[in-house]
């Protein structure tokens, strides 16, 4: 096989088969490198998380707590749960299972998780402060039974070196299907 058939053939299958690239090579020269990041306790933020990644076609990063939660520590009605006594204190950092997101190599990282007392839980604040953001698109998405973002943003700035780009995204309630995660994700390029 010439040179020049060798040159064609790749330059076809990289403009045929678009998708057909390892996980570390998704970014061409006008794209950016995005990775979909989520911590769930239950299951529902995953959900929405694994949609988003086949979506836009990034990579995926569970942020997974050293410790699982158990149900008991989620009854958020126990003023002794683990989370109840988490979200009480600012300053608590529960620990993470690894820190080997390799944030380095992305422009833009979606952040996803569930919404507890009205803000993110306090181990995404871990997770941001485990590595440098600084020059990165943060997009915050959530999932929750009924309620905003409330503080999250502000909570989570000081997490994040000043020059990281924070922004806050949507909220999905309930179980969320690939139709309305696409029409968010049309609506962000709007």
């Amino acid at each position: 096989m010439s040179k020049k058939h060798l040159v064609l053939t790749a330059l076809a299958m990289i403009f045929l088969f678009p998708n057909c690239t390892n996980a570390q090579t998704k970014k061409t020269n006008n794209e950016m490198k995005v990775l979909v990041t989520y911590f769930s306790a239950t299951g529902t933020t995953k959900a929405v998380a694994e949609k988003l990644s086949k979506i836009i076609n990034a990579d995926i990063y569970e942020i997974k707590p050293e410790i699982p939660y158990t149900s008991a520590d989620l009854d958020w009605h126990d003023k002794e749960s683990r989370s109840t006594i988490e979200m009480q204190d600012k300053n608590s950092r529960p620990a993470i299972a690894d820190k080997n997101a390799k944030i380095e190599n992305y422009d833009v990282i979606y952040v996803g998780f569930p919404i507890w007392w009205y803000v993110a839980p306090t181990i995404i604040n871990t997770f941001l402060e485990s590595y440098d953001f600084s020059g990165k698109t943060v997009i915050l998405f959530a999932t929750s039974g009924g309620s905003s973002f409330g503080k999250t943003v502000e909570n989570l700035k000081g997490s994040c070196s000043p020059k990281t780009i924070i922004k806050e995204s949507k909220v999905f309630f309930g179980p969320s299907t690939e139709k309305e995660i696409e029409a968010w994700v049309k609506s962000m390029k709007d």
